[in-house]
C-alpha cells in the first residue's frame, strides 16, 4: 500500500479549517464572478501581478507599472520570463515534477547562470530533496490541493535546491499546484501577492518552516499559508 506523504499534516490542529475556509472563500469568488465566461487577458494580468509580486520578494525594486512597460530589473524580468511560460508546465507537473522544477529555474536563471547550472541541482544533496519532494507529488493523498502548493513552495524555498532564483522557482510552483490540482484552474488567483502583502509572516513562517523543532515550524507555515491564500484570492483581476 502507498503511503499518504502528507494526510498527517492535515490533521495538524486548525489546518483542516483554515484551507476550507480558504477554499470555500476562492470557489465562491471564481463562481460569482462568472468564471466560465472569463477573458483570457485575466489570466494574463493574473500572472503579471503574481510575477511583480514575486520579484518583489526577491528583492527587485521594480514597480508594477515598469513590470507592465517591460523596463523592469532583472529580477522582474526574470520572474515575468515564468510566469509566460507556467501554464504551459501543467501537464509536465502532472507527470514528471522534476522536469518542470527544473523548467522553471532555467526560465528564471536564463543570462545569469551558465548553460550547465540551469535546471541544475547544486549539489546531491539538493537533487535527493527534489526527488523526494518530486515523489510527494506523485503519491495518492487526501490531503487538500492548497495543503500541497504549500509545502512545495516553502520545501523549495527553504531547501534552495538550485544556485540562484529558487524563491522565484517555488512561489512559480506553488501556483502552478494550485493550477494542476483543480484549485484555479485558469489561473485567476494571485497568491504572490498574499505574500508580498504579509511579507513579515511570510519569511518568519519560512524560517520556523526550516528552523522549528518537530512539526511546529511545517505548522505554522500551513496555518499562514491559508490566510495568503484568502488574500491572493482579493487580488485576483476577476475582483475589478
Amino acid at each position: 500500500m502507498t503511503v499518504d506523504p502528507l494526510a498527517s499534516l492535515n490533521t495538524l490542529e486548525g489546518v483542516p479549517s483554515a484551507f476550507a475556509s480558504s477554499r470555500d472563500g476562492v470557489d465562491a469568488l471564481l463562481r460569482d464572478r462568472g468564471l466560465r465566461k472569463t477573458a483570457p487577458e485575466r489570466t494574463v494580468e493574473s500572472l503579471l501581478r503574481g510575477a511583480w509580486a514575486s520579484a518583489v520578494l526577491e528583492g527587485s525594486r521594480s514597480t508594477m507599472d515598469e513590470v507592465r512597460a517591460g523596463t523592469g530589473d532583472e529580477i522582474a524580468q526574470a520572474s515575468v520570463r515564468v510566469s509566460t511560460e507556467l501554464l504551459s508546465l501543467v501537464p509536465t507537473l502532472k507527470r514528471a515534477p522534476l522536469q518542470a522544477f527544473a523548467r522553471l529555474h532555467a526560465l528564471a536563471a536564463a543570462g545569469s547562470l551558465s548553460a550547465a547550472e540551469l535546471g541544475r541541482p547544486r549539489s546531491a544533496e539538493a537533487a535527493a530533496g527534489l526527488q523526494q519532494l518530486a515523489g510527494t507529488l506523485l503519491a495518492p493523498t487526501t490531503a487538500p490541493a492548497m495543503l500541497v502548493a504549500a509545502i512545495v513552495h516553502a520545501d523549495l524555498a527553504t531547501s534552495a535546491p538550485f544556485a540562484s532564483h529558487n524563491g522565484i522557482v517555488a512561489r512559480a510552483a506553488e501556483r502552478l499546484v494550485l493550477v494542476a490540482r483543480g484549485v484555479d484552474e485558469k489561473s485567476l488567483l494571485v497568491p504572490e501577492e498574499g505574500h508580498r502583502f504579509f511579507r513579515d509572516e511570510y519569511e518568519s513562517n519560512l524560517r520556523a518552516y526550516a528552523n522549528a523543532p518537530g512539526v511546529s515550524g511545517v505548522h505554522a507555515w500551513l496555518l499562514y499559508a491559508a490566510e495568503a491564500y484568502s488574500k491572493g484570492a482579493e487580488a485576483s483581476p476577476v475582483r475589478r
